[in-house]
């Protein structure tokens, strides 16, 4: 049986006069794709910083496994098993994409900083299997002929593959995606879609906000809609796309029209 690995309770988020997120209740089931949706300013990327630490909420409870960690500062976050991506890619420029994946591996690194000036036999054994851990997983995501590469030389999509990459190389429990599929072309979505699906299957439990509607309703297993930081619809793809709530908050109101929210239209109106 799925168990909550993380739950928000009551989570509210204000800044100054503006409250971004306003008692927000969802859990995210151990083994699921759950996405995060909701049209432009709706407070989805204020969401993740809150559940990584990046903010600490004005009010409610972010849980891990039933543990209190509201506010916990992100490197203590990540300890727990908890990694991101972000909107805008962040790689290491002048790094391969070896180097920029093998980073993902620091909270795992037991050597000292001294040992790897003085290159102790430790050390060196340590760095050697990272590389290896790297190398296979480049292989798993179709990177393995640009490990040398400068990461930021490459294509777009390539890049993001780079990031997902970092991510998952330090063993997840919770994957965070943060718009995954931004600036990438149809085929490359296709990609993205199996990558996921891949990364679920192998025990990665994965929250997403995406605006790509094809690649929401083909990848989760749960939905949550909110609008103006409050969740307004929760459910499986079949019935958040029909949800009325959700397709006004979409597309508008119109009492002429009860189709529902199809996926190309979505993905234009995100």
């Amino acid at each position: 049986m799925s168990e909550a690995l993380l739950q928000l309770r009551q989570v509210g988020m204000r800044f100054s006069g503006l409250q971004a997120v306003d008692g927000l209740d969802f859990s995210v089931m151990a083994g699921q794709v759950v996405g995060l949706i909701g049209p432009n300013g709706a407070g989805k990327t204020t969401v993740f910083n809150l559940i990584t630490g990046v903010y600490r909420p004005t009010a409610g409870q972010v849980l891990w496994q039933g543990r209190d960690i509201t506010g916990a500062p992100p490197h203590q976050v990540a300890a727990l098993g908890i990694f991101r991506t972000f909107q805008t890619i962040r790689l290491f420029p002048g790094l391969s994409v070896l180097e920029n994946v093998q980073a993902g591996l620091h909270l795992q690194t037991r050597q000292r900083w001294w040992q790897g000036l003085l290159g102790t036999p430790a050390q060196r054994r340590e760095e050697s299997s990272q590389r290896a851990q790297v190398r296979e997983l480049l292989a798993r995501l179709n990177l393995a002929d640009v490990a040398d590469e400068d990461a930021t030389s490459l294509a777009y999509g390539l890049q993001r593959r780079v990031e997902l990459a970092r991510a998952l190389i330090a063993k997840p429990k919770l994957l965070i995606l943060d718009e995954p599929a931004a600036g990438l072309n149809d085929q490359e979505s296709l990609e993205l879609n199996r990558t996921i699906l891949s990364i679920r299957d192998g025990g990665v439990t994965v929250l997403l906000v995406e605006h790509d509607m094809n690649v929401v309703m083909n990848v989760t297993d749960h939905i949550v809609c909110i609008n103006f930081g409050r969740k307004i619809a929760a459910g499986t793809p079949a019935q958040i796309r029909n949800d009325p709530r959700v397709i006004e908050a979409y597309l508008g109101r119109d009492d002429d029209d009860d189709g529902d929210l199809e996926p190309a239209a979505a993905g234009a109106a995100a």
